[in-house]
């Protein structure tokens, strides 16, 4: 074997390893997590810092990289050609093309992309300096590379917009929380946790309010004793106070301290004086979101407010832990029961009361139910249905089946829900 014939080996071997580091490199930074870099660079790291500023400038980093992999390809391509060429005549040319695609398929694009795509992060951080030098090496040339693909692809009417295809941050936040993996029940809480705080601006507080019908209001106009009891046997801290009828709401009392003033009072029912531990109402409108409502009561300090439509009607109360509910889910105490309203049944069926919100029945069974137009399973029904059904009625939309098993006058008060998995007979297709 001549000398000439072991040089252009060599050099062929030393064009693919770097073919190989180009290809390699370009996967490793594409598929590094912005996430895990930009927490490594705010810990100190500076292989990450550096990694995260080569990213920022994408079109150097991919005019780099390819340019000068397709030089390196191109120069190994020819030096193989040449000597081949030399030892089998015209014949060397076919020859050539035949191995080097070979090479440089496996050993120089599959091989490296492959496992700088399972060890991203790992081997972005690596090559970080090598690359930034290949940048700021073939800066001018790329440059020129860029300047000419943006005027090809403008006279094609191709806009270079950074924004478009990409998303918005949130529609990332929200893909990335769809793709999150692992165990069926705990991925599913989780899943639903980090979707509720993503919707926190989007949902209004009459959405999870408790409506006024089913709100304990005491009446400073009955006696005092009879009033005590009332708030003493309330199984909730805080008690809306009203005089003389509910819309007359004169604020807040806090069992707490009620408690304080009996003491106070040797528990003399007749010495207190309930109005001095009334806390002022807060009235907020029904248009407030939930992340607006969550930041002020933190920073009111309060945890209660009351509810009232455009016309400064009393519609319901929220409380803090209505807006926290909304993230973490139901929680429950000793006077509280998991997912209150819903019961399995045997067949698989759900009973549900007709009040139970669709946003409850979305994060407990992760069910694909809409609730733009509204908020609880007997609106749904409504308005699916354009009129107040009757008992026995049933329905199919959504992929869901419906019946009717409850009304009190024109309030549907007990649904029979079916999910998609099971079979259901006579029920009416709603469009």
């Amino acid at each position: 074997m001549t000398f000439e014939l072991l040089v252009s080996i060599g050099a062929i071997f030393i064009l693919m390893l770097l073919s190989a580091f180009f290809a390699g490199s370009e996967t490793a930074m594409t598929a590094s997590s912005p996430a895990r870099m930009h927490t490594a660079e705010k810990e100190g790291n500076k292989r990450a810092s550096l990694v995260n500023k080569i990213v920022r400038d994408k079109e150097r980093l991919i005019g780099g990289l390819l340019f000068g992999n397709n030089v390196v390809n191109i120069t190994a391509s020819s030096i193989a050609a040449g000597m081949l060429v030399n030892l089998f005549g015209n014949e060397g040319v076919l020859y050539a093309s035949a191995v080097m695609t070979v090479l440089v398929v496996i050993f120089s694009e599959v091989m490296p992309k492959t496992y700088a795509f399972y060890n991203a992060d790992r081997l972005a951080m690596a090559v970080a300096p090598m690359v930034y030098g290949v940048m700021v090496l073939f800066t001018p040339i790329t440059a020129v590379i860029t300047k000419i693909c943006q005027l090809s692809l403008k006279m094609f009417g191709v806009k270079l917009d950074d924004s478009q295809g990409n998303g918005s941050h949130l529609e990332v936040l929200r893909g990335a929380i769809e793709m999150h993996r692992g165990n069926e029940e705990g991925m599913q809480r989780q899943r639903s946790m980090l979707r509720s705080i993503l919707d926190l601006v989007d949902v209004t507080v009459d959405e999870v309010m408790i409506h006024r019908k089913n709100v304990m209001m005491v009446d400073l106009d009955e006696p005092l004793t009879n009033l005590i009891d009332s708030l003493v046997k309330c199984p909730y801290s805080r008690i809306p106070v009203c005089r003389g009828n509910p819309e007359n709401i004169v604020g807040v009392i806090h069992t707490k301290w009620l408690m304080r003033e009996l003491r106070a009072a040797g528990d003399d029912v007749n010495k207190i004086n309930l109005e001095s531990i009334i806390s002022e109402p807060w009235f907020i409108p029904d248009t407030t979101n939930l992340y607006d409502q969550l930041q002020s009561f933190r920073d009111r300090g309060e945890h209660f407010a009351f509810i009232v439509d455009e016309y400064g009607v009393f519609q319901g109360i929220v409380t803090l832990e209505d807006i926290l509910e909304e993230i973490v889910g139901e929680i429950t105490d000793e006077h509280d029961r998991r997912m209150p309203g819903v019961r399995k049944q045997q067949n698989g069926s759900y009973l549900v009361n007709g009040e139970v919100t669709i946003r409850d029945l979305r994060r407990e069974f992760d069910w694909e139910l809409p609730d733009e137009d509204y908020t609880t399973i007997a609106g749904l029904l409504l308005y699916e249905t354009r009129k107040v059904p009757e008992v026995g009625q049933r329905f199919s939309f959504h992929g869901f089946d419906f019946e009717v098993v409850r009304r009190v006058r024109n309030q549907i008060t007990l649904v029979r829900l079916i999910p998609p998995a099971l079979p259901v007979h006579g029920a009416e297709a709603v469009q």
